[in-house]
């Protein structure tokens, strides 16, 4: 077929294609890369703040003198050396054997997103429904979007998911004659919101789930990245019967290794493994050799203090920033962990519709609608602290509130015009208007 057109593959698509839109994030990348630019838009982890020589020569060896098995094909599964290193690692956060944290019961995947691939090929039909916090991870909505699931966003406050709203939401889905599968939620330093799910909360959302018979997906990139001292624990080293527990290496090593898992309940373990092997055949065996020997052999645990204190150092800059140079009417979050702010902009201005302007001041920012799966959150905004430096965010928030004050500024422009421009259709009639600007 020559000279063909995007037109000419449009009926060949399988329907489940028509729900997949692009990423706001990834949308950016080209843009938000230039030098030039500060990007407080992306998520990416300072990994200039690992030892990175030190890293360089153990990448090295695992091919000189490990190639023959580092360099071949694995196991769907994963490594049981990798899995045995992740009981480890959960076991920091309260998810320990007493939780059903057993390496027999860990898949290893490709990072955080192909977990969540995987339990959406399990769990989803299309029209089902998934019910998630509103804002939640861009990546999320992708992945249940291509599964032709229907999102149903579900509210938070400065507490995380507000557990009467998940209820009403249950309780709507139901009488609508659909069925919901499961609940999506990151409760630790939440993407993008930056809020965490209070102890309180977290009983509560729990057993709510529970009564109903929804399947719990809890994401938890962020949980070991706490400024003040230690988060709350996860919802699986609360529960271990219906709750499916995600993490990755991307946040805390090395996200250009791709290596991520998911704590399964036992009963699903399988279905796992043979979801991932029918899409992917078996994970890197290199890259699990790396993660493996990272944790068996660097100290990691210090060095997640030195992320925590890099990023603490960040967040602080960051809010700063806000109060110094926000114009009134602007607020935002203030995270306890992680990586983001959620900034809700003054009334009337619009984050997608300013972002032309935004990239034009050299600055960048990811709008509030890609956390959306409806499309709302035009009022607001996401902000990284975790890859710039203090005084580039510092610059970073002077550009941006320079912005919003202009597109304040044109707004009353236009304001008035058009209100001048009413008041004299008023004065000469209907039969001769004057010019409508607003």
């Amino acid at each position: 077929m020559t000279g063909t057109t995007l037109d000419d593959y449009t009926d060949r698509y399988a329907r489940r294609v028509r729900g997949m839109t692009a990423s706001e994030i990834r949308a950016l990348f080209a843009v938000a890369s230039r030098p030039e630019v500060v990007s407080l838009a992306g998520g990416a982890p300072y990994i200039a703040a690992l030892p990175l020589d030190a890293v360089g020569e153990m990448l090295g060896r695992l091919a000189s003198e490990h190639g023959t098995s580092t360099l071949q094909y694995g196991i769907g599964q994963g490594t049981l050396d990798l899995r045995e290193r992740i009981c480890e690692v959960m076991s920091l956060s309260g998810i320990d054997v007493g939780c059903g944290a057993s390496p027999e019961d860990v898949v290893v995947t490709v990072g955080g997103q192909q977990a969540l691939d995987l339990v959406a090929r399990l769990f989803l039909d299309p029209g089902d429904v998934v019910l998630a916090e509103g804002p939640t991870y861009v990546g999320a909505l992708g992945v249940f979007q291509a599964a032709q699931a229907q999102v149903v966003h579900v509210p938070m406050d400065a507490d995380g998911l507000v557990p009467e709203a998940l209820e009403q939401a249950i309780a709507e889905v139901a009488r609508s004659g659909r069925r919901a599968k499961f609940l999506y939620t990151i409760p630790t330093f939440q993407n993008p919101a930056g809020v965490t799910l209070t102890e309180e909360r977290r009983e509560r959302v729990l057993d709510i789930c529970e009564r109903a018979g929804l399947l719990v997906i809890e994401d938890d990139p962020y949980g070991q990245l706490s400024f003040d001292g230690e988060a709350p624990a996860p919802l699986r080293s609360r529960r271990r019967d219906g709750v499916f527990y995600l993490s990755t290496f991307s946040k805390t090593f090395a996200p250009g290794l791709r290596v991520g898992w998911i704590l399964a309940p036992h009963a699903v373990r399988e279905k796992l493994v043979i979801a991932s092997e029918a899409q992917i055949l078996c994970p890197s065996a290199y890259a699990q050799a790396a993660v493996t020997t990272y944790l068996s052999s660097m100290p990691w645990r210090e060095q997640l203090k030195t992320y925590r204190e890099v990023y603490r150092e960040r967040r602080d800059a960051l809010l700063a920033a806000l109060t110094d140079y926000m114009p009134a009417g602007t607020t935002w979050t203030e995270p306890q962990g992680g990586l983001f702010v959620w900034a809700t902009l003054p009334e009337g201005l619009d984050s997608k519709a300013m972002m032309p302007r935004a990239i034009a001041a050299r600055v960048a920012y990811v709008p509030g609608t890609g956390f959306y799966a409806d499309g709302t959150g035009t009022g607001n905004m996401r902000l990284n602290f975790s890859f710039p430096p203090p005084e580039r965010i510092r610059e970073g928030v002077r550009r941006l509130a320079s912005v919003m004050e202009q597109e304040t500024a044109m707004r009353q422009v236009f304001g008035s015009l058009g209100a001048t421009s009413g008041r004299r259709r008023g004065q000469a009639g209907a039969d001769a208007p004057g010019p409508d600007l607003a």
